[in-house]
């Protein structure tokens, strides 16, 4: 049986650049470091780009090759202990698909989230009708099983709003994600009386881009980008679609989907603006 790939995490991919820093810093090519040390450069890949956390040993070598001193030398071991960690997850997570796994562990230690939704509502908002309705129709051939492990998991989720320091998040929603009336008019009127509550929230911002701005930057797709507390750790872009499930993080990547997120910022209507859209849509489905 094919072995689970590791799921990146936060501390992984920490750890991963921290290792291409320290080898960049010493003017080594990877095949440089296999020649010294006999790690395969297939595994040293692996392991600067957060597929595998290092064994011990391995991570021992690299750092006497690398001549890491203390308390740097450390830091680098307690990392790597604790790289393998999922941030928060479930025990029936294990059931669900690797990648939606390694986006709830990222998302429950970022900071920020920036979130362009183009058809939907953001999962981080959805009530749990609408997001059984969302599930539903999306996973036609799902069993109810699958598709009560996804709407717990998309509730639970929801708890890094309410934490003690909640992550702030940004979303801008297209018109469509608002009229389209998943699961009814009872389930959208709820969810949109849920979304009226959530605005008011300190640390959140809620935009539409109404039909009104015509063509915009974000019609080619939904997308999310995550910051962290720690400036070590790069932000991350994920992007979800037929075609599967994509994270990335070039610093090329995330400036361009930075910038299409501030175009949307332009376009869209104004915080109070979208309040008052939400609070029409409400009456409207009452």
């Amino acid at each position: 049986m094919p072995t689970k790939r590791q799921m990146p995490t936060v501390r992984l991919r920490r750890l991963a650049a921290e290792l291409r820093r320290l080898r960049t810093g010493v003017e080594l090519t990877r095949e440089d470091v296999s020649a010294h040390t006999g790690i395969n450069t297939a595994t040293l890949y692996r392991i600067e780009t957060a597929r595998v956390r290092p064994q011990r040993r391995t991570l021992i070598a690299l750092l006497n090759l690398y001549e890491v001193p203390e308390p740097q030398r450390g830091e680098i071991l307690a990392l790597s202990q604790g790289a393998s960690t999922q941030g928060w997850l479930r025990p029936y997570h294990s059931e669900l698909p690797e990648e939606y796994t390694a986006y709830i562990s990222f998302e429950a230690e970022a900071r920020a989230v920036r979130n362009y939704e183009s058809l939907f509502i953001p999962g981080l908002l959805q009530t749990e009708d609408y997001a059984r309705a969302v599930i539903k129709g999306v996973l036609p051939m799902a069993s109810t099983r699958e598709v009560e492990q996804r709407v717990q998991a998309r509730v639970e989720r929801q708890a890094v709003l309410a934490k003690g320091d909640p992550l702030h998040m940004w979303a801008i929603m297209d018109e469509a994600a608002l009229r389209r009336v998943v699961g009814g008019p009872d389930v959208m009127h709820e969810q949109m009386r849920h979304l009226a509550t959530v605005a008011t929230d300190p640390h959140m911002t809620l935009q539409v881009i109404a039909f009104g701005a015509g063509a915009h930057a974000g019609m080619p797709g939904s997308f999310v980008l995550m910051s962290f507390p720690e400036v070590e750790d790069p932000e991350i872009i994920y992007i979800d679609s037929m075609a599967g499930d994509l994270f990335l993080e070039a610093e090329a990547d995330v400036r361009r989907y930075g910038a299409i997120f501030d175009n949307l910022r332009a376009v869209a209507l104004s915080p109070d603006d979208t309040s008052s859209l939400i609070a029409s849509l409400a009456k409207e489905l009452q």
